[in-house]
C-alpha cells in the first residue's frame, strides 16, 4: 500500500532539485537517509531480523547475566549488574524491578553451580549462537557476504564476553570514583555545577548506549566500519532509544487494557514489547551507519541488485582497466567504495564482480583493500575477464544438454567473432594502446 507513496518521495529526492548548493538541493539529500530507513523498514527485513533477535535473546539473557556474573563474582562486582539490568527494563513502568530482581535472581542461582558443570558448555553454546545471530542481521544490512570464520569467531566471542563485563563495570566504576572525589563534591556545592552535575547523571544511561552501539557498529559487521558514520548511526540510535523508551513508559502505564486482556502475563509481553523495540533502533542505526558510509546504496536499498551478462561485461572491464591504469602510472589504488563512486553503482555489485575477478587471479586486495593487478596487465588477455563476467554462476542447477545444430550454430559463430575481436588483445594494450604507425605513402600517379 505504500510503495506508491515511495516511489513518489523517490523521485522527488533524486529529482534534477536535490543538484546544486542551495538550501533546498541540501535538505533534499539530506531527507534521503530517513526516507532510505523507513523504506527499508515498511519492506519488512529489518523487522524480521529484529523478531529474531527478540527470539535469541529470551533464550540468552539469564545465561549472559549468568556467565557475566560468574566472571565478576571474582572481582566482587556482580551485583553491578543490576541498574544495567534495571536500565534495560525501565521503559516497562512499575514492573521493572519486579523482572530486575527475577532475572537477577536467575542469573545468580545459575552462575552459582555452572563452572565444572556440562552447563557451561550449553551456555557457552546459547550465547555464541546469539551472537552469531547478531553479526548475521549486521552482515545483512551491510550486504557482507562472507561472515567470520568458525575459529575467528569463537576466539572474538569469547574474548567479548569475557572482557565485556569487565570493562562495562570498570568503567561504571571509575565514574563513581570520580564523582565521590572531594573535588567533584566540594564543586557539587555550587548551584550551576550541581545541576549540571544531575542533568549529566541523568543523560548518562542514554549516552552509555549510544556509546555501546558505535562501538557495535564498528566491530561486528564482517567489515570494515568508519568511526564517523558508526557514529553517526550511534547518537541517532541512542536518541530513538531515550525517546522511545519515554513513549513506552508512558503507553504502559496509561494503557489498561493490556492488564485486563493478558492478566498476569502483561509483565512478559511489555518486556517482549520493548525488547523487540530495542532490536529495531538498534537495526535502525546499523542501517543508517550503513548509508552514511555508502550513500550509492541509498536508492537502491535492501532490493537485490541483478546486472544483465553484457553490463557484467562491461563492468568487469571498466573495473580491470581503472585498477590496472592506476597500477601502472603510480596512482591512487581504488578500492571497492570508491570505485562505486567513481562508477555510479551500488557497492554491491563492483564487490561481486571484483570477487569474482579475484578468486580467477585477474585482482589481488591488500591489507587496506585497495584493488591490485593479480599479475602483470602484459598477461591479462581480454578473454580472460570477459570469460569471468560471462561464466558466473546463478546458483541454479545446469540446465540439461540438449544439442540443436541450429542454435549450436550460432553460439559457435558468436563465440568465434568474440575471440576475433579481442584476438591476443591484453589489458594493457587496452590501457596503453599502441602508437599509430607512419601514414602510408601517396601512391604514384
Amino acid at each position: 500500500m505504500l510503495e506508491p507513496l515511495w516511489v513518489l518521495l523517490d523521485r522527488l529526492l533524486w529529482s534534477g532539485q536535490a543538484s546544486g548548493s542551495n538550501p533546498l538541493a541540501v535538505l533534499l539529500r539530506v531527507l534521503r537517509y530517513p526516507f532510505a530507513v523507513l523504506r527499508d523498514l515498511s519492506r519488512g527485513q529489518v523487522n524480521l531480523w529484529a523478531i529474531a533477535l527478540v527470539y535469541n535473546t529470551v533464550l540468552a539473557l539469564v545465561p549472559l547475566l549468568a556467565f557475566s556474573f560468574a566472571i565478576l563474582k571474582a572481582f566482587n562486582a556482580h551485583r553491578e549488574l543490576e541498574p544495567i539490568v534495571y536500565e534495560f527494563f525501565r521503559p516497562v513502568g512499575e514492573s521493572a524491578a519486579e523482572l530486575t530482581a527475577r532475572v537477577m535472581g536467575f542469573a545468580d542461582s545459575v552462575s552459582g553451580g555452572i563452572v565444572g558443570s556440562v552447563g557451561l558448555a550449553l551456555l557457552l553454546w546459547t550465547l555464541i549462537a546469539t551472537i552469531h545471530k547478531l553479526e548475521d542481521s549486521f552482515n545483512y544490512l551491510w550486504r557482507v557476504e562472507q561472515p567470520r570464520s568458525f575459529g575467528r569467531r569463537i576466539a572474538e566471542y569469547l574474548g567479548l564476553l569475557i572482557l565485556g563485563p569487565l570493562l562495562l563495570v570498570l568503567f561504571i566504576g571509575l565514574v563513581h570514583s570520580t564523582l565521590q572525589t572531594g573535588a567533584v563534591q566540594t564543586l557539587s556545592q555550587l548551584p550551576l555545577l550541581e545541576q549540571l552535575i544531575h542533568a549529566g547523571q541523568a543523560v548518562a544511561p542514554y549516552a552509555m548506549v549510544a556509546t555501546l552501539f558505535t562501538g557495535m557498529y564498528m566491530f561486528v559487521p564482517n567489515t570494515s566500519v568508519r568511526f564517523l558514520p558508526a557514529l553517526i548511526g550511534g547518537l541517532t540510535a541512542g536518541i530513538l532509544w531515550a525517546a522511545t523508551g519515554k513513549l513506552f513508559t508512558e503507553l504502559v502505564v496509561y494503557t489498561s487494557r493490556l492488564t485486563i486482556v493478558y492478566a498476569g502475563f502483561a509483565i512478559v509481553v511489555a518486556a517482549l514489547l520493548w525488547t523487540y523495540l530495542g532490536w529495531l533502533i538498534l537495526l535502525v542505526g546499523v542501517q543508517l551507519s550503513f548509508y552514511v558510509q555508502n550513500p550509492s546504496y541509498l536508492r537502491l536499498g535492501l532490493v537485490e541488485l541483478r546486472l544483465s551478462s553484457i553490463e557484467l561485461e562491461e563492468l568487469a572491464l571498466k573495473v580491470m582497466y581503472l585498477v590496472g591504469s592506476a597500477h601502472t602510472r603510480g596512482e591512487v589504488r581504488w578500492r571497492v567504495n570508491s570505485l562505486a563512486r567513481e562508477l555510479g553503482l551500488p557497492g554491491i555489485a563492483i564487490a561481486q564482480v571484483a570477487g569474482a575477478l579475484e578468486r580467477a587471479g585477474l585482482l589481488v586486495a591488500n591489507d587496506k583493500e585497495q584493488l591490485l593487478p593479480g599479475r602483470d596487465i602484459g598477461h591479462i588477455t581480454l578473454l580472460e575477464i570477459l570469460g569471468v563476467a560471462r561464466n558466473q554462476r546463478s546458483g541454479h542447477e545446469q540446465a540439461r544438454e540438449l544439442s540443436l545444430p541450429a542454435v549450436d550454430e550460432l553460439q559457435r559463430r558468436l563465440e568465434q567473432a568474440r575471440r576475433d575481436c579481442c584476438g591476443q588483445r591484453t589489458l594493457r594494450d587496452l590501457i596503453e594502446p599502441a602508437p599509430p604507425g607512419p601514414p602510408a605513402p601517396p601512391e604514384a600517379g
